[in-house]
């Protein structure tokens, strides 16, 4: 493993994020460009291609030095075969990604959901440090999740293990969800669903601090929620007490079922530190079946922020090497 490098590499819908690491993990340099979305899924994959190229060149490696390629991407992945069976944001349905990318590059490939990725990466590198049981949740535009048991993704057999944010949590009457159901914690714990109930309450006239914001700005974001109930709003307080009391109810559940030692919590909601986590934990402790798990499991926030995909994506070529 001397002088080897890996390379890790995120595909968003938005950006593709690229990062050669050690083979412990530490990045060494950086690589962010536009994902062409419009233009095909060939001409992603041959831009990934090309970015690789281009951070090698920069960093004066060859391609020898490259122990592989890992891959993020939205959407349940056949980790055996490296084929995406589905990323709606990138409009791929069965891409062979593995195959392409080793073709177009020479190099050794590996492919991975892009929430297991980050959930990889903080245990590898940042807030899941020792942990080798533990669920990642990300809360963001949706409610995304990882679960690692023994130091292994739990992927299933389609590639969709760890879809937290769909778990159904209110069946009768719950907000509607993008997946077609109902009540999923994403509909009341993403940054989407805080922004929701706040815009509701503005033009209701039920919180004045969030009807200022929203004529000010035009629309809200989730971080004027948290102010207003940082400035003691209580309807804008209520939100915040509703999406923790549903974060805690769903964490409680996995915990039951899987007794990790720890949870991360991730992704741009997360940045509301203990304002939330102290709210979670209360909900949190209500559900456990036995009261000492809340002293064995840790609720934690993410300590990677964006390098957690990239550095979650290069820990799949570390275990690769190790096995």
């Amino acid at each position: 493993m001397e002088n080897q490098v890996i390379v890790g590499v995120d595909v968003g819908g938005t950006a593709i994020k690229m990062a050669l690491l050690s083979t412990e993990g530490e990045i060494l340099t950086k690589l962010e460009e536009p994902t062409p979305v419009a233009e095909g899924e060939d001409k992603v994959i041959e831009k990934i291609a090309r970015m690789i190229t281009d951070i090698l060149k920069n960093a004066n490696v060859s391609n020898e030095q490259v122990a592989g390629v890992g891959l993020g991407v939205p959407g349940p992945v056949d980790t055996t075969t490296g084929v995406v069976l589905q990323a709606v944001n990138l409009h791929w349905t069965s891409t062979p990604l593995k195959e392409k990318l080793e073709r177009l590059t020479g190099l050794l490939v590996k492919v991975e959901n892009d929430a297991n990725c980050a959930a990889l990466g903080e245990m590898w590198r940042g807030a899941g440090l020792g942990a080798k049981n533990m669920i990642m949740v990300t809360l963001g535009t949706g409610v995304g999740g990882g679960v690692i048991l023994n130091g292994k993704v739990i992927s299933g057999i389609n590639g969709v293990g760890g879809e937290i944010g769909h778990i159904t949590l209110n069946p009768q009457g719950g907000p509607p969800c993008n997946c077609g159901k109902t009540g999923c914690l994403e509909t009341y714990a993403s940054a989407t669903a805080i922004i929701r109930e706040g815009t509701r309450l503005a033009e209701s006239g039920r919180s004045p601090l969030l009807a200022d914001a929203l004529s000010k700005h035009g629309q809200l974001r989730a971080k004027d929620v948290f102010d207003a109930a940082h400035a003691g709003d209580e309807a804008a307080i209520a939100v915040i007490d509703e999406a923790a009391f549903y974060l805690g109810l769903a964490l409680a559940n996995l915990v039951n079922v899987l007794d990790p030692a720890k949870i991360v919590i991730g992704g741009g909601v997360s940045a509301a530190g203990d304002f939330l986590f102290s709210r979670i934990r209360q909900s949190f402790v209500r559900f456990l079946t036995f009261s000492f798990l809340a002293d064995t499991c840790q609720i934690v926030p993410a300590t990677l922020g964006n390098d957690a995909g990239v550095i979650g994506a290069g820990k799949l070529i570390h275990e690769h090497i190790a096995s």
